[in-house]
């Protein structure tokens, strides 16, 4: 693969996201349907501001957004590095992800 190792590849892909998230904004425009339709957060509603801001290095910005990115930000990491180990974490962060979301439809 040209010298080019697929941890390296992995790598360079991530920093190069990592590049694009520090010097874009994110969009205005309202992007999920179940906020649109209902008026309520879904439980994935803010995960795009708050990854611009983790990018960017404003942590308690990204936590305003949503309290799960550094979570989701770990997910997205073992999903592109497809590390064994991350598999453990899917079940009790998809119940975070659905316990936050119930609250926050509720608490909105």
């Amino acid at each position: 693969m040209n010298g080019f190792s697929k941890a390296s590849l992995k790598l360079a892909g991530m920093a190069a996201a990592i590049a694009v998230l520090c010097l874009c904004t994110p969009p205005d425009l309202p992007v999920c349907a179940f906020r649109s339709l209902t008026g309520r957060p879904c439980p994935l509603c803010g995960l795009t501001h708050a990854f611009f801001a983790l990018a960017k290095g404003h942590f308690a910005e990204a936590l305003h957004w949503h309290a799960l990115s550094p979570l989701a930000a770990v997910l997205l990491v073992g999903v592109i590095w497809n590390s064994p180990r991350m598999a453990r974490l899917w079940t009790p962060s998809l119940c975070a992800f659905a316990c936050y979301g119930i609250l926050r439809i509720v608490a909105a």
